[in-house]
């Protein structure tokens, strides 16, 4: 038996030595920084085949493939090995493509820097996966064996986010932009964009597949929200100025925009309980994003495109708090769902609720004033560029959706869950269901991952809990 093992595990240190390798040997490439013109962070020459086809790659790899497969390995499905396999080959060949394109040149950048430390957390991402893979489990191993099941999902699940912040990176790079003194609008747009991104892709997740974790919390959503949005406003009101210094631009705008948000966030924690404990809904959080909306369309602007694309993020998100009040107030009535029978009931104005935060947050990150200029000077218009960034947020919105409806497809089989509400009803079908798929969710395990020592342990604590529960053994 040891012997298998062992001969099992010899691909493990070879596949990583190889890994390595290469990643030197891509390391050593030179980018010719000589044909930079000075002052510019690129050459003039255009995106060639090559770098074309890296992008491609790594949108594939690490934009769909790998947040598809975490998915799959959270719902320990048989697929995620194979699909996360793929993920890995394509992504080191986009890797090497990356270092071996001519035409356009680059100078030194984040983006390169950040690609080596996304490929050597791959890298440690599959030396976890293989060694759960192989069940080593005798002495030493068996007491790491719990450490490395939790490492290698906690890494899975913030690979997509890794991925998305080394995208961006990409096309800062591709462009030349953020250098210098338009380094800090840079980081205002593109940190507060993905925030509302992220922002709305956590409202997505509590509205399909969320609310059974968000009974068990005792909390009510805009508890959560409102915490966020005063942390955030504290960062905001210390960041937004050089204190000490002079007052420029929109240095007074920015930071009374934090102020509200903290003080407001705080309102909308003190309001989110009753008086007996028991979570409550409460509306300021849609305030909040409304009052930040108002003041980001009045945002003064040098260009007429910058102008109104700023109006039309800032419209975007006054309707992505006016609809949440309107789902709060008059479709849900402050409740936290549409009925207590069925965690899958979706009223569909609740899409809408979320999806003004992909937009705005497209809309925000696509409007600093290099790419403005940039567009300006194409002549190209607000309207043919607005409607180009809803077209990505829907493309977005479609995605994560379908991630959702996968994982839900797994953990919520709809005969399962037709048979759980006709025999327990109300109280012991949906509850006893919600606290199994809640269990199953908070579990990252691959499938064969585990050993039969634990998953008999796993089965004998599940036939205890249904006779605990009073339930016959099948």
């Amino acid at each position: 038996m040891l012997s298998t093992l062992r001969t099992a595990a010899m691909p493990l240190p070879l596949g990583v030595a190889a890994l390595l390798c290469f990643a030197v040997q891509a390391l050593a490439h030179e980018h010719h920084a000589d044909d930079i013109p000075e002052g510019k962070a690129v050459s003039a020459e255009p995106i060639d085949t090559i770098l074309w086809i890296h992008i491609l790659i790594q949108i594939l790899s690490f934009g769909i493939i790998f947040p598809t497969g975490m998915v799959l390995g959270i719902v320990r499905s048989r697929w995620h090995v194979p699909l996360q396999t793929l993920g890995v080959v394509l992504a080191i060949v986009g890797y090497f493509l990356g270092h071996s394109h001519g035409g356009r040149q680059f100078a030194p950048s984040v983006h390169t820097s950040m690609a080596t430390m996304l490929m050597l957390m791959l890298i440690m991402q599959v030396v976890l996966g293989v060694y759960l893979k192989l069940h080593f489990e005798k002495g030493l191993h068996a007491r790491i064996r719990r450490s490395t099941i939790m490492m290698h999902g906690l890494m899975g699940k913030a690979m997509p986010v890794a991925s998305w912040v080394q995208m961006l990176f990409g096309g800062i790079t591709a462009l030349g932009f953020c250098r210098e003194d338009h380094l800090g609008q840079c980081l205002a747009h593109f940190i507060m964009g993905s925030a509302f991104i992220g922002y709305g892709i956590i409202l997505t997740i509590l509205l399909l597949v969320g609310q059974v974790w968000l009974k068990r919390s005792g909390r009510s959503q805009e508890f959560f929200d409102s915490l966020l949005i005063a942390a955030w406003g504290c960062v905001n009101t210390f960041t937004e100025h050089r204190w000490g210094g002079p007052w420029v631009k929109n240095d007074l705008q920015h930071t009374s925009m934090g102020i509200v948000w903290w003080c407001a966030g705080l309102l909308g924690v003190w309001l989110s309980r009753r008086r007996d404990g028991r979570p409550k809904r409460n509306l300021f959080p849609a305030v909040v994003i409304m009052l930040t909306g108002w003041g980001m369309s009045a945002h003064p602007q040098e260009l007429e495109l910058s102008t109104h694309v700023h109006s039309v993020f800032g419209y975007t998100l006054m309707a992505a708090g006016a609809v949440r009040i309107v789902e709060i107030s008059f479709v849900l009535r402050d409740a936290n769902s549409i009925s207590d029978t069925d965690t899958e009931e979706t009223n569909s104005f609740q899409y809408l609720t979320p999806f003004p935060l992909y937009t705005s947050g497209f809309l925000f990150m696509g409007a600093t004033e290099e790419q403005m200029a940039l567009l300006a000077t194409a002549h190209v218009s607000h309207v043919s560029y607005i409607l180009l960034l809803y077209s990505i947020s829907f493309l977005l919105f479609l995605f994560v959706s379908m991630l959702l409806h996968l994982y839900a497809s797994y953990t919520w089989p709809l005969e399962t869950h037709a048979k759980t509400v006709a025999n327990g009803g109300v109280n012991g079908g949906v509850n006893g269901y919600a606290d199994r798929t809640v269990r199953d969710a908070e579990e990252f395990e691959l499938e064969g991952l585990m050993s039969e020592d634990e998953v008999s342990e796993e089965s004998a604590g599940a036939v205890g809990r249904k006779k605990e529960n009073g339930r016959p053994n099948v």
